[in-house]
């Protein structure tokens, strides 16, 4: 039977087998991959990862128009996420934005 530290041992030996054999495979799966898509024309888009054509991952999305507006700064909020802390804690009318 094995001692506690000679386990411990083994497992760092171990653990770095399987870095190497990872490093040495990284390479080789990585040409495979780039080959196998410059050859049937897929793109990062295709794949959901990466960036798409305009540098943003993901669909794009429409801003939202302002609801609030800061009197003193002039600083807006859309109402949505965490309030700023010029309106945190106040009643927000009185910062509505009049349309």
């Amino acid at each position: 039977m094995s001692s506690y530290k000679e386990l411990l041992a083994q497992r760092e030996k171990l653990e770095r087998q399987i870095e190497e054999a990872k490093a040495r495979e990284y390479a080789e799966v990585l040409n495979e991959i780039k080959q196998k898509m410059a050859d049937y024309g897929i793109t990062l888009a295709e794949l959901g990862g990466g960036r798409g054509k305009h540098g943003k991952a993901g669909r794009p999305r429409a801003g939202v128009a302002p609801k609030y507006r800061d009197p003193i700064s002039g600083a807006t909020w859309s109402g949505r996420g965490k309030a700023p802390r010029w309106i945190a804690g106040q009643n927000r009318d009185q910062f509505l934005i009049q349309r």
